[in-house]
């Protein structure tokens, strides 16, 4: 199986590309995240990852297209289902798009690993998109994993991110901070 995986981040690659190593799979990490803001943190993502791989021999394909402007275009109408309507379905579309035009016959997302993520969405819009470019979807609720990834990644000294990625992500991360200083006042 010719795997392409994409990947959000460093450490949450690690569980994954491990789970995958011990079943004998071998992943190529393709990373295309246009939902990654601000810019520094897109780029403090990316090349983290690109050092991550380099060190542990994984082939990765950096796609670049940091799209804050499109993003804000296909979300602002709905941002409560921005990840399901558009996140997902915008990274999912291209990675199966990329394996398809080069040789992959399977694909797969590290956003499985994360408890924060819309799990079972996020596994409808694969298996939709995969089956679409007549691609397998390769499954896995690495959850399991996700505290073993975490504390490996820190061990490792990779760079942390404290938010899923886009900037209404970070709000949300400091949502009870900001009603509480609303309250302050």
């Amino acid at each position: 199986m010719k795997l392409l995986m994409h990947t959000c981040c460093a450490p949450c690659s690690v569980y994954c590309i491990d789970s995958l190593r011990k079943e004998g799979i071998e992943p190529t990490v393709y990373w295309y995240n246009p939902n990654i803001h601000p810019y520094m943190e897109y780029k403090q993502r990316r090349d983290c990852l690109k050092e991550y791989t380099a060190n542990i021999n994984v082939e990765a394909i950096f796609e670049e297209n940091y799209g804050l402007d499109e993003f804000c275009k296909n979300v602002v109408c709905d941002l409560q289902n921005r990840c399901v309507k558009y996140c997902y379905r915008v990274r999912m579309e291209q990675t199966a798009k990329y394996a398809k035009e080069n040789g992959y016959d399977a694909i797969t997302t590290t956003l499985l690993v994360s408890p924060y993520q819309k799990h079972e969405e996020l596994k409808k819009v694969c298996e939709e998109i995969a089956e679409k470019y007549g691609l397998t979807f390769v499954y896995r609720d690495f959850r399991v994993g996700f505290r073993e990834g975490q504390a490996k990644a820190r061990e490792l000294g990779l760079y942390m991110q404290k938010y899923c990625g886009c900037i209404f992500s970070e709000e949300d991360r400091y949502r009870k901070q900001i009603e509480k200083d609303k309250n302050i006042i």
